[in-house]
């Protein structure tokens, strides 16, 4: 009867007959021994074993030694009952046949690879988990413990590795089953021993997390990203970043899920072995060399592991297409994973480069590919079928039931491939392509994986890599500089540290300086006629002749993304044309779509490099006048459509005409669908009307400036974006100066006048009018003189002229009517009520006021008359009408809301909240006046969020609630930074008053605090 033998490598080396140790005592015997295990039923070479031994030193005599080791381990186990010929002679060394042997690595490999498999389905979890205990068992401490040698060390070293794996996968089984006690236990020593293990750390904060113990989730991160930090400089990584944001949130996605991964690494590994064996014939082994230089990528390493879990049923093939403009490193990630994970695909793995993009050669057919495909399979060319059917057909025959890596690369088209794709079995299929081959994942349920550039830190590190840690680390902001100037395309960055490799003494800087200038940034980053241009053209050549000049004039935009108007302006086309063009560039990845942006429509943008060969393109192949008139359509569009959201945000007031040359007219329906909120299109053309604005006072082109500056007002106003209004009006006004275009010049005075206004500046604002009012004696113009003199009215009025600020409004009341302006005449008219109300005489206040709200109505302006409504609420709380105040308020806040007008929302929420503590309905004032505060931030008014302050302190007093007193005081201070010398006075007073009632312990009454105003 033959006993059975087994050997335990996990842990110090163990040999036995049916329990019974086998005693092997020598340290030689030992080596030898554990090497042959390792690479049980393979040949070993007596030179590999001499290497186990001797460490690289053998003696003149090792062959000799080798060979008296196999003897004695022979008898051995001879005197133990196992047959001699267990281990074999072979050339060109020796074979340890395990057919009755157990051996604990391979005990290992077989339970986790079936845990695996099992863990897929959610009713076998249970069982997974019993197999991965098993697994977790078999260690009896580090793997072959006591021997030495690189072989042996390496593959100690893979297998304490391994383990780690193995647990963390084990953990996340246990987490998906709610073991979250058993997880913490496990993990908390582990974690300790490997601080750097940054999936451990996240599963244990998990398990902390489900727990209920925040806290301790929250320190595991603190202690993980202080070991980082110190130990590599770097911060955690997005596994543990997301945790720690799931746990700040306190989100329920930290619960575990059916369908959660195990670990990226994990789940390409297996036990290793010392000696990799060498394919065995007709297996194909393919795989290019992986990039010494990769970096980066773990979201989509994170996803290709997927297919591993995805084939392992057999029940079809698991397919990615990785798709991404030329240079994003599409072929680089699938080659790099691949040679991570070959070992797993026993059947070999075939790469074929398809040719789809290429340079010299037409992209392959189907059957060209399919004929390597099986050359690669071991078919001999006479066996290869003439027609594509019958190739495809034996080509998915031989993959059945097979575990076999398919990397199609380049790839032109869905049909170029569709043959290649096999029918049943344990296969995957990685496809690299420029075209985002939608079929493959609607038809065959593919993983696309779109490849974006890299992060500032994949950059970095990839630059390091590259070219030294010690030479980025000494010009950080150089190196940054550099990946940015590069767009973070691995391509380009991998061009550029090229250039620095061989040349130690070439500065960073140096090199960044040369990218700088655009005009030359490509021939830098394209050697030989290759690199970056190359790739570019190889996807522009393939375009129609549309899409071509419409990627050629775009890139003339002086914007960073633009929408489908844009497109269809700069080429003359209809909407429609313009919307299906970009999609074909989207599709060629020459342009991207805009993801993080809102808006009524979608927003498309160019990489940087795409948009510097866009732009040589276009100078090479498109006339100087062609790029004119295509500037001029896209202005001329801008200007209409954003002159049509003025008025329907302001009403049909006057807007000058503007003067652009050319405008593609947009059909009616377009823009009522585009404009449908309108200050919703203006901000999503936020940052396109700013470059514009900028682009034309750069380039001569005054009027556009100006023109687009005053259109863009609501914008400016309603989102109270000041730095933005000051930047395109200030420019706008040195363009129009130096055009000598007084009336544009004009207009801008009184716009920076208004922002002065809007900022408190008085005096400035009043310098800037008066100037403006002066330059109107020149070029007049009634109804900008009307603007100028309502704006000086509100400046008198804010330096308490009341009988000036009445006289100014008076006046221009008058000429907006003579101009048939109605909805400034209903702004004037609120002003004027205003004004009244101030001078005391509230009667005629309220009677001018509901005057303004019916013109207001009656002109079609819903900001215009939301601003009288206000006018009239203040009005009510002036005469202690508190339920006519609320009642007005509320309406306000209805009409600020259906516009998106945040700050007039906010302005109306405040006197809403005054109103209700006057009426000592304190819990409801305190709800509206913190809401208020919000929509005061959002916005960024400092101001009103201090005056909202002063509310809830008065709120506070009124209650007798100490902490009135600091409240005020904070609120002081911010007016004091402000300058707001009114208010700075009147908190200042309610300081007192409030001071003293909290020193005595009381209440303030009403009265006390109505009588600071």
């Amino acid at each position: 009867m033959r006993e059975r033998v087994s050997f335990k490598l996990l842990g110090p080396l163990e040999a036995a007959v049916t329990d019974e140790p086998i005693r092997i005592s020598s340290a030689r015997q030992r080596s030898v021994l554990a090497t042959l295990l390792l690479s049980s039923d393979r040949v070993v070479s007596v030179d590999s074993l001499t290497e186990a031994v001797w460490q690289g030193d053998p003696p003149a005599t090792a062959r000799n030694q080798i060979a008296i080791c196999i003897t004695s381990l022979r008898r051995i186990f001879r005197e133990a009952s196992v047959p001699a010929e267990m281990i074999e002679t072979s050339h060109p060394g020796y074979i340890l046949h395990s057919a009755h042997c157990y051996i604990d690595l391979r005990d290992l490999n077989q339970s986790v690879a079936r845990a695996r498999m099992v863990a897929a389905h959610d009713e076998q979890a249970e069982e997974a988990a019993k197999l991965f205990e098993h697994a977790l068992a078999l260690w009896r401490g580090p793997a072959l413990d006591g021997l030495s040698g690189a072989h042996i060390d390496d593959v100690a070293g893979q297998l304490a590795e391994f383990r780690l794996d193995v647990c963390e996968e084990y953990a996340a089984l246990q987490l998906r089953l709610g073991h979250h006690q058993k997880v913490s236990a496990q993990l908390a020593a582990l974690v300790k021993e490997n601080p750097l293990r940054e999936q451990a750390r996240a599963y244990l904060m998990q398990a902390h997390h489900m727990a209920g113990r925040r806290a301790e989730a929250l320190q595991v991160y603190r202690e993980g990203r202080r070991a980082l930090v110190d130990e590599l400089g770097i911060e955690p990584g997005p596994v543990l970043q997301e945790m720690h944001r799931r746990v700040l949130r306190d989100s329920d996605d930290s619960e575990p899920r059916s369908d959660a991964p195990p670990p990226a690494r994990a789940a390409a590994t297996t036990a290793p072995s010392a000696v990799p064996s060498d394919p065995a014939p007709g297996v194909p082994a393919q795989l290019p060399l992986a990039l010494s230089t990769f970096t980066g990528r773990e979201p989509e390493i994170e996803a290709l592991e997927t297919l591993l879990r995805r084939s392992a049923d057999g029940s079809a093939p698991a397919v990615a297409v990785v798709t991404g403009v030329s240079g994003i490193g599409k072929s680089a990630l699938i080659v790099h994973w691949a040679n991570r994970v070959a070992d797993r695909f026993p059947d070999g793995q075939l790469f074929i480069d398809v040719h789809g993009y290429d340079k010299s050669n037409r992209p392959l057919s189907s059957l060209s590919v399919l004929d390597q495909a099986l050359r690669g399979l071991g078919v001999s060319s006479a066996q290869i079928p003439a027609g594509l059917q019958e190739r495809s057909a034996l080509y998915r025959s031989l993959l059945n039931h097979r575990r076999l890596l398919v990397i199609l690369d380049d790839v032109r088209s869905f049909r170029q491939i569709q043959p290649l794709l096999p029918g049943r079995g344990r296969c995957i299929v990685l496809i690299t392509s420029r075209d985002p081959l939608d079929e493959l994942v609607s038809d065959y349920g593919a993983v696309q994986i779109q490849l974006n550039v890299m992060t500032a830190h994949e950059a970095d590190r990839m630059l390091a890599t590259v070219i030294g840690q010690d030479r980025v680390a000494a010009e950080p902001e150089a190196a940054a500089r550099l990946a940015e100037l590069c767009g973070h395309l691995p391509l380009a960055l991998r061009i550029a540290a090229g250039r620095l490799t061989p040349r130690p003494y070439r500065s960073l800087q140096r090199l960044a300086a040369r990218l700088e200038d655009g005009a030359g940034r490509l021939d830098v980053l394209s050697p030989s006629d290759g690199g970056v241009r190359a790739g570019f053209w190889l996807s522009y050549r393939e375009l129609s002749p549309e899409a071509a000049v419409l990627f050629r004039r775009l890139a003339l935009l002086p914007v960073e993304g633009f929408a489908a108007w844009a497109g269809a302006a700069v080429l003359d086309v209809n909407l429609m044309k313009a919307e299906d063009l970009l999609e074909q560039l989207v599709d060629a990845q020459l342009l991207e779509l805009c993801l993080t942006q809102s808006g009524p429509s979608a927003r498309f943008r160019f990489h940087e490099l795409l948009r510097l060969f866009a732009w040589e393109r276009a100078h090479d192949e498109d006339s100087a006048q062609d790029r004119a008139d295509a500037l001029q359509r896209a202005y001329g569009t801008l200007l209409t459509l954003a002159g049509s959201a003025h008025q329907l945000l302001y009403g049909a007031g006057h807007l000058p005409r503007h003067s652009a040359r050319l405008v593609h007219e947009l059909p009616v329906d377009a823009v009522t669908e585009l404009l449908a909120d309108p200050l919703e299109w203006f901000e999503s053309e936020r940052g396109t009307i700013l470059a514009m604005v900028g682009a034309a006072a750069r380039h001569e082109a005054a009027a556009h400036a100006w023109e687009l500056t005053a259109r863009a007002m609501p914008l400016f106003e309603m989102r109270n974006y000041q730095e933005d209004w000051q930047q395109a009006a200030q420019s706008a006004l040195e363009s129009a100066r130096q055009a000598d275009d007084t009336f544009g010049a004009t207009v801008m005075l009184r716009s920076l006048g208004s922002l002065a206004i809007y900022q408190r500046r008085y005096q400035d604002a009043d310098d800037l009018l008066t100037s403006a009012m002066e330059l109107l004696d020149r070029a007049d113009d009634p109804h900008e003189r009307a603007v100028v003199l309502r704006n000086l009215a509100l400046c008198a009025r804010f330096r308490g002229d009341l009988d000036g600020a009445a006289e100014h409004c008076r006046a221009a009341l008058t000429r907006f009517r003579e101009t048939d302006d109605p909805v400034s005449a209903a702004h004037a008219l609120g002003l004027l009520a205003q004004i009244e109300l101030e001078r005391g005489d509230n009667d005629t206040g309220i009677a001018l006021t509901r005057q303004a709200i019916t013109a207001s109505a009656e002109s079609g302006s819903v900001r215009g008359r939301a601003q009288n409504v206000y006018r009239l609420a203040e009005a009510y709380l002036r005469i202690g009408d508190l339920r006519e105040a609320i009642g007005t308020c509320q309406e306000v806040i209805e009409l600020t809301r259906a516009q998106g007008d945040r700050l007039g929302e906010a302005y109306a929420l405040r006197a809403l909240g005054e109103a209700q503590w006057r009426q000592e309905l304190y819990d409801a004032a305190e709800s509206t006046l913190r809401e208020a505060f919000t929509a005061a931030g959002d916005v960024g008014d400092r101001f009103l969020q201090a005056r909202i302050e002063t509310d809830r302190a008065c709120s506070e007093a009124l209650r007798g609630d100490a902490a009135a007193v600091d409240r005020l005081r904070r609120a002081h201070q911010a007016f004091t930074v402000l300058s707001a010398s009114s208010w700075q006075e009147r908190t200042a007073r309610l300081v007192d008053v409030v001071g003293d009632a909290s020193a005595e312990g009381r209440p303030v009454p009403l009265e006390r605090l109505l009588a600071t105003r």
